[in-house]
């Protein structure tokens, strides 16, 4: 019998890429999704993509009577825990949204495993709870945690710290992904990123723009002290990311928590990736500059050394790659997400 993986938030961007890759390393995954900030339909394209309906369950992670139900009607192995809001600028302007769901959510998670005996986790963490770096760009694991620039980079900071604390009350063998900038889309561009309404997220704005669904795309400063004056990231294939999870799902912990960087090691600015977007489709993107955006870094990428060597892990898809994938995706959508 398959393994059975739990994961929260699993019809979202990277929880469905994350089903996916578990199911063709062996595992079964168990969905839990309120639809917040996701589309049913993804389950029906995960069938597609995999001949096989995964156990789903419409709930919040924070019902806990809910919550346990489910780990009474499955011997879950492990957990991978995806459901959080995430929009950095909500977070600003509604602070306690996030700190209810976000904390919330991991405490109710946390008391089930507990109960449930499932001992192990992996988590979603950001590399926001870096901050802007200095000296230098790239972070490792070791670097300071700086104080976090929004709410939302507070709250994934906070997390972090509750499962350090959980794992040395009781035998919680958790592992923390620190997600650089997942991009792009599965190859069969049967599953992508679907943000509901206007997408906040650099690359799903310059696809709609290219389509024409949305304004030609904002790059916001061009005055940066880069090399040419745009913000860098670290922009992460998000089925590299998804089977970064496999590996974490399988990686032996004691417990104090391993915490890994996922991302590709290189930092691409934001006409670096109009640039790889234009070379892999040999499309135009429309786009003016604007002013600086509040809360932006200026640049950062992750040293993935150590999960490299930990997890056995490497990405293998470029910048080219990505961009082409979502364009793919972008262009199966149609007319889908014109909102």
């Amino acid at each position: 019998m398959s393994h059975q993986i739990l994961l929260t938030g699993g019809l979202g961007y990277i929880g469905s890429h994350t089903a996916v890759a578990l199911f063709e390393a062996g595992f079964e995954p168990i969905i839990v999704d309120n639809l917040s900030n996701s589309n049913v339909e993804v389950l029906g394209r995960l069938e597609m993509l995999t001949g096989v309906s995964f156990p789903y369950y419409s709930i919040d992670v924070g019902d806990e009577k809910a919550l346990n139900q489910i780990f009474e009607d499955h011997r879950i192995q492990g957990v991978i825990h995806f459901a959080a809001f995430k929009s950095v600028s909500e977070s600003v302007t509604d602070p306690l949204k996030y700190f209810e769901n976000n904390l919330g959510g991991l405490t109710v998670l946390l008391k089930s495993m507990r109960k449930h005996e499932v001992h192990k986790l992996v988590f979603s963490s950001s590399c926001t709870v870096y901050g802007q770096p200095s000296p230098g760009w790239e972070v490792s694991e070791e670097s300071e945690l700086k104080e976090p620039e929004s709410p939302y980079g507070r709250t994934k900071s906070i997390n972090e710290q509750m499962i350090r604390d959980a794992a040395k009350a009781f035998d919680l063998q958790a592992v923390i992904l620190r997600y650089f900038n997942p991009v792009g889309a599965h190859t069969s561009a049967l599953i992508g990123e679907l943000p509901l309404g206007i997408p906040a997220n650099l690359v799903p704005f310059l696809t709609q723009s290219v389509a024409g669904l949305r304004p030609p795309l904002t790059v916001f400063g061009n005055d940066y002290p880069t090399p040419d004056g745009t913000c860098i990231r670290d922009y992460i294939h998000v089925m590299d990311l998804a089977n970064a999870h496999v590996a974490a799902i399988r990686l032996s912990v004691g417990n104090t928590p391993e915490i890994f960087n996922i991302g590709t090691g290189t930092g691409s600015s934001v006409m670096d990736v109009v640039h790889a977007f234009e070379r892999s489709t040999g499309l135009s993107v429309p786009y003016t500059i604007g002013p600086r955006r509040s809360g932006d870094i200026v640049a950062v990428y992750a040293n993935a050394h150590k999960a490299h060597q930990k997890l056995l892990w490497t990405p293998k898809y470029n910048l080219e790659d990505m961009m082409l994938h979502a364009w793919n995706w972008q262009k199966s959508l149609g007319n889908l997400n014109k909102q």
